[in-house]
């Protein structure tokens, strides 16, 4: 494991320390964590947004299929229906 060392302001660390103690943590262990979230985390994070939008896609389909076919055309509304609510 490397050990590396940075630069901060008193008060951005003395945050830090708030911080990880309301975590029962170390600001180590904090900064670890954000470092490998920052550099793991992209092929994780394209690859659970692709598997939820399949999961919305087959969800929606799902739904399609249930509802029954029109039989009448959609009429479109009058602009007095339209703003009809507003109105009142």
């Amino acid at each position: 494991m490397k050990n590396i060392t940075l630069k901060i302001d008193d008060e951005t660390y003395r945050k830090a320390r708030l911080k990880a103690a309301e975590k029962g943590t170390s600001v180590s262990a904090m900064v670890r964590e954000i470092l490998i979230r920052e550099t793991t985390g992209d092929e994780d994070r394209e690859a659970s947004r692709i598997e939820a939008l399949k999961k919305l896609y087959r969800e929606a389909d799902a739904r399609a299929r249930r509802k029954p076919a029109r039989t009448e055309p959609l009429v479109p509304l009058t602009r007095d229906e339209i703003y009809a609510e507003r109105l009142r």
